[in-house]
C-alpha cells in the first residue's frame, strides 16, 4: 500500500485578519493554540511572550503529527504541578501583574471570567470562591493566555465559528464522573449552535468552549473571505469513529460585500385579508429596508383562496418588518428563518438615448457584464416623449456597455 501523503500548507499572515474556526472534531485550548501555531504564529514569539507571565515549572513542546493524510501541529505542556487549586483572583493576579500587552491581558481575563461564571453556576457557589482544578493548572493558563497572544500576533480581529459537535457519555475529572457534554460546557455554550454526535468521548472542553464564547462574533458557515492561511491543531486522543481529531483554523481577509449575504425570510399565510392594500404594504416594507416582497396566491384549508406573503430583509431590519406585517395585515403569527444568499455585483448608472440619459443597472455575471433598464425611468421617458415603453427598452438595450456612466 502506498504511503499517505501529508498535506503541507504555506504559512502567512494578513493585517487585520478574519479567522474561521472549523471545529468538526470539537475544540480544546491546546488544539486552538496548536492551530494558531500551524497557521503562522512563530513558536519563538509564543515562548517569549509566555515568559512575561513569570510562571515557572513547565515545559512547552511544539511538534508535528500525522492525522490521516493531514500533517498537524501538536502542543504539550509538561509540569510537575499536582494540586492546581487556583481561584479566579489568583489567575487574575498572575495575568494583571505580568508584562503582557494590555489587549492580551484583557482577552485572557475575559475567557477566564466566563469559565469562572460557568463553574460557579454549575456548583452553586459565588464566582470568587470557585476553585479551578484542571482549569487552574499551568497548562490551562498557557492555553488561554497563548490563545490571546496568538490572536494579537496574527492580528486576528474577528472570529467566526462552525456549529459544535456534542457527544454523550462520561468524563473523569477532579469532581468525579461528569456527563458529556461537561456541565460547564453546557453553561458556556448557551446560545451557540451545536449538534449531537454518537461519539462517547469529550470533544469540546470547558477551555475550548470559553474561548469560543468569549471571542466568536458569529456562527455558521464560513464567512466571505479571501483565504491567506490554514492551520491544523491536533487533539491528544484518537477518536473511536476514525475521523481525524483536528481543529482547522482558516485565516483570511474579509471580503467586503455591499449587500447583506445573510438575510431573514419572513412569511405568513393570509386568507381573510384584502389584497388591494398590497401596494401600500409593499411601500411600507421597502421603506423599512425590506430587500424583496412577494405575494403568492395559494389554496388554504377548506378550499379557501389565500396568499403567501414573503418578505426578505437584512436581519437588522427584521423586527421592524415583522411589526409592520402584523400591523398592516390580518396576520396573527409569522414564520421566519435565516438564510444565505449570493448576489452578483451590480452598479447603477445611466446610458445615453435620443431622449437623454436613462437610468440602468450594470450587472457583472459569470458570463460578463449586462446592462438592464430601470423600469421607472423608462416609464418616465416613454410618458414624457409619448413613445411606446418597449421602444425605450429597445434603445437602452442597444446601448454599448462602454457608454455606461456610473453613479457618482
Amino acid at each position: 500500500m502506498a504511503p499517505k501523503t501529508l498535506v503541507r500548507r504555506k504559512k502567512m499572515t494578513n493585517p487585520r485578519s478574519l479567522a474561521y474556526i472549523d471545529c468538526f472534531s470539537g475544540i480544546s485550548g491546546d488544539m486552538f493554540l496548536a492551530a494558531l501555531l500551524d497557521a503562522g504564529l512563530p513558536a519563538e514569539e509564543l515562548r517569549r511572550q509566555l515568559a512575561l507571565l513569570d510562571l515557572d515549572g513547565y515545559t512547552l513542546t511544539v511538534g508535528r503529527k500525522a492525522c490521516g493524510a493531514i500533517a498537524a501541529t501538536t502542543l504539550a505542556v509538561q509540569t510537575a504541578e499536582t494540586h492546581p487549586h487556583r481561584t479566579l483572583g489568583d489567575i487574575r493576579q498572575i495575568i494583571t501583574t505580568s508584562k503582557l500587552a494590555e489587549p492580551v491581558k484583557e482577552t485572557a481575563l475575559s475567557i477566564f471570567s466566563l469559565l469562572a461564571e460557568a463553574e460557579a453556576k454549575v456548583h452553586g457557589r459565588p464566582v470568587d470562591t470557585v476553585h479551578f482544578h484542571e482549569l487552574g493548572a499551568i497548562d490551562s493558563i498557557i492555553d488561554i493566555v497563548g490563545a490571546a497572544i496568538g490572536l494579537a500576533a496574527l492580528n486576528i480581529t474577528s472570529l467566526h465559528c462552525a456549529p459544535l459537535p456534542m457527544p454523550r457519555g462520561w468524563v473523569q475529572c477532579a469532581h468525579g464522573l461528569l456527563p458529556l457534554p461537561a456541565p460547564a460546557v453546557c453553561e458556556l455554550l448557551q446560545g451557540v449552535p451545536a449538534y449531537g454526535v454518537e461519539l462517547t468521548q469529550e470533544l469540546v472542553t470547558p477551555t475550548g468552549a470559553a474561548i469560543i464564547k468569549a471571542l466568536a462574533t458569529g456562527y455558521g458557515p464560513m464567512p466571505a473571505m479571501t483565504m491567506t492561511a490554514v492551520g491544523y491543531g491536533a487533539g491528544r486522543q484518537e477518536l473511536a469513529n476514525g475521523q481525524p481529531n483536528l481543529l482547522r483554523l482558516v485565516i483570511g481577509a474579509a471580503r467586503t460585500v455591499v449587500e447583506a449575504q445573510e438575510v431573514e425570510v419572513v412569511e405568513t399565510h393570509l386568507d381573510d385579508w384584502s389584497p388591494e392594500t398590497f401596494p401600500y404594504l409593499s411601500e411600507r416594507l421597502f421603506a423599512l429596508d425590506a430587500l424583496d416582497v412577494a405575494l403568492i396566491p395559494i389554496q388554504m384549508k377548506k378550499g379557501r383562496p389565500g396568499f403567501l406573503l414573503r418578505v426578505i430583509c437584512d436581519r437588522a431590519a427584521a423586527l421592524a418588518v415583522k411589526e409592520c406585517i402584523l400591523s398592516e395585515t390580518t396576520a396573527i403569527g409569522l414564520r421566519f428563518r435565516p438564510e444565505q444568499r449570493w448576489t452578483l455585483p451590480r452598479e447603477t448608472g445611466t446610458v445615453p438615448t435620443r431622449w437623454g440619459e436613462v437610468r440602468v443597472k450594470k450587472v457583472t455575471t459569470p458570463a460578463g457584464e449586462v446592462v438592464t433598464p430601470e423600469y421607472e425611468d423608462c416609464k418616465r421617458v416613454a410618458i414624457a416623449n409619448n413613445v411606446p415603453l418597449k421602444e425605450v427598452y429597445a434603445e437602452v438595450g442597444c446601448a454599448e456597455r462602454r457608454e455606461f456612466k456610473g453613479k457618482t
